[in-house]
């Protein structure tokens, strides 16, 4: 239980169930003098969830999990920034802190299921295994970031709200009575609290940005740039370049310390990929097949030919170039609204 409406509608659908319902929040890391603006986790946060709890008549408890999400999350957010890459946190979150911190202090309370208010489907297929689907609601999907969970995980989860749209989530709360009806939903990173990465990197790990040049791809000098964590694949403002036409961050060269920049035209690629694959059902497809991808979050999918090529990778090729392939976003396979598998883009 988070505090917000998705997490508390969650926990009275399974009460109303007849399920025993334990409440549990994660008190992750803040930064120090910044301890009420991490949303996951503010003393607000913690009295709308334990108000929940209270309506709902079920008991609440509070995990401390600060040194655990600052070394595994936080920690590996800096380190892909400094490697050039853009690393996803929410994905190690699920991985290390949700899936393995949160789900084993569930199971040593004897629950047989670690439920969330995430917007996603698990269904059991005719040969028994469990599979990962989107959520009834496609703009508040959430599968995307759900990828890393193998066939024990999925077996003991439950995902409440993801058979339900977002607007009929705010009207069970508001006939659940629950105090989270109207909190708005949050759309940030929980650490940095709404703020410019940039401006965290630049407390957190200020030895991260070395200047370096900033190329064309045909080795033309353009000007410097303040550092490859500080930019973005497909970025277009505060380049800090003069040119007739406008520019894109093509690539961050980490070996070279350089940023390669180019017109519109020449943004995007047709293949990537992708390694540390999770493959749901438990083993990889024996052949390539067509699914759509998705690279980012809030990308859109897009078809493409998925070859696995074992030992943990695949590749994936595009039936058109994709502008935002991005090193340490996460590649995701569907078929039919159902996720295969997904790993890290190299």
């Amino acid at each position: 239980m988070s505090g917000g409406v998705d997490s508390s509608v969650a926990a009275a659908l399974l009460k109303q169930q007849g399920y025993e319902v334990i409440g549990m929040m994660l008190r992750l890391w803040s930064e120090t003098g910044r301890e009420d603006s991490n949303r996951c986790c503010t003393s607000d946060s913690q009295a709308l969830a334990r108000r929940a709890a209270a309506k709902l008549d079920i008991p609440f408890y509070v995990l401390d999990a600060k040194g655990l999400f600052y070394s595994t999350v936080v920690q590996s957010f800096l380190d892909g920034y400094a490697q050039g890459v853009t690393p996803n946190p929410c994905l190690i979150c699920n991985r290390l802190i949700k899936w393995d911190f949160l789900y084993k202090h569930a199971l040593a309370l004897g629950a047989d299921f670690l439920a969330t208010g995430h917007y996603a489907i698990k269904q059991k297929t005719e040969t028994g295994t469990w599979q990962l689907r989107r959520s009834v609601d496609r703009s508040k999907d959430q599968s995307y970031v759900l990828h890393m969970l193998t066939q024990e995980k999925l077996a003991r989860t439950l995902f409440p709200v993801g058979e339900h749209p977002k607007p009929e989530v705010r009207d069970l709360a508001r006939s659940f009575g629950l105090p989270t009806a109207a909190r708005a939903d949050s759309q940030d990173l929980c650490f940095l609290a709404g703020e410019d990465y940039r401006e965290f990197l630049r407390r957190n790990a200020p030895g991260i940005g070395h200047s370096g040049p900033i190329l064309t791809r045909s080795g033309q000098t353009l000007g410097n740039h303040q550092g490859l964590a500080y930019y973005t694949i497909g970025q277009r403002k505060g380049l800090g370049v003069a040119s007739t036409v406008p520019l894109y961050v093509l690539e961050k060269d980490a070996a070279r310390n350089t940023l390669i920049v180019g017109t519109e035209g020449e943004l995007g690629c047709s293949t990537l990929l992708a390694n540390g694959i999770n493959w749901i059902a438990g083993e990889p497809p024996t052949r390539q097949f067509q699914a759509e991808v998705k690279t980012r979050y809030t990308a859109k999918d897009a078809p493409a030919e998925v070859t696995p090529l074992g030992h943990g990778k695949a590749s994936v090729h595009f039936d058109l170039p994709q502008r935002d392939i991005t090193a340490g976003q996460a590649a995701v396979f569907y078929v039919d609204n159902v996720v295969l598998g997904g790993g890290i883009i190299d």
